[in-house]
């Protein structure tokens, strides 16, 4: 074999070398990338996701407390009518002591 063609072979087998180097680091890199890009995904979902949470218990929290005031204003008003019907009774039972005190 002539020393020309030992030099070509020598080259070509070079630059086969530093191409597949090169794409070594290029795989290297998307792959670094991908893994950025994913983990920066699974950040935004997460923090997305705790955004609908706090959304969600702030709305619940808001229903309950208009329950809760709704639930407190309705006993409030039967207490209030129920006072008002033993205010009501409280004078015929007056009278009905007074009766049999009175007849004993």
């Amino acid at each position: 074999m002539s020393l020309e063609a030992i030099q070509t072979i020598t080259g070509a087998e070079q630059a086969v070398r530093e191409q597949k180097a090169r794409a070594a680091d290029e795989a290297k890199r998307i792959v670094a990338e991908a893994e950025r890009a994913g983990r920066q995904l699974v950040a935004d979902a997460r923090a997305q996701a705790e955004e609908t949470v706090k959304a969600m218990l702030a709305e619940a929290e808001a229903r309950a407390g208009e329950h809760s005031a709704q639930t407190l204003g309705d006993s409030a008003a039967q207490c209030e009518s129920l006072k008002q019907a033993a205010r009501g009774r409280l004078e015929q039972a007056a009278g009905l002591i007074v009766g049999r005190v009175g007849n004993s």
